[in-house]
């Protein structure tokens, strides 16, 4: 397929790409722009460890073309926070310390986002909901819920915008 010209806005910052429109979005972010936060799991979009931000809403990397997304804002888990300044949720991870090999954290973390942004209020069953399509094989399934209930107060406290 011929490459085009394909703007992107990626963690606040636009992106003008020539590249074929049927590349995936994780292929662009990764390869591209040199982001590490989208993990490359399955590349069926079933694990979620390359789950980003499109406008605020969580959706799987490896499965979108980049001209699907062409003028959306796109973040990922490296412009959520910093780490001087990290996001609600990010900070929530840390304090339930849940990760243990990191793989799909930063999916988690963007699909606990991306469910407080539309549902602040977002209650366990919608929690649990959000992250069941979140595969982890490390067992820290409790303290991701721990997390995502900590995000959840600390962003209804702020008023935490994305």
């Amino acid at each position: 397929m011929p490459e085009r010209r394909i703007t992107l806005s990626v963690n606040g910052r636009p992106v003008d790409l020539a590249l074929p429109p049927t590349v995936p979005l994780l292929y662009v972010l990764r390869n591209d722009l040199g982001l590490n936060g989208p993990k490359f799991g399955c590349g069926l979009g079933e694990c979620g460890a390359c789950a980003v931000l499109v406008d605020g809403r969580a959706v799987r990397a490896c499965t979108i073309a980049i001209a699907a997304v062409e003028g959306c804002r796109i973040v990922t888990l490296e412009g959520l926070g910093t780490p001087d300044a990290p996001h609600p949720v990010q900070q929530a991870f840390v304090e339930a310390q849940a990760a243990q090999c990191g793989y799909c954290l930063s999916g988690m973390i963007i699909a606990v986002t991306g469910l407080l942004l539309a549902e602040p209020e977002a209650d366990e069953a919608r929690i649990r909901s959000a992250l069941s399509r979140q595969l982890c094989r490390c067992g820290t399934h409790v303290e991701i819920l721990d997390a995502a209930r900590r995000a959840r107060a600390a962003m209804a406290g702020a008023g935490e915008p994305l």
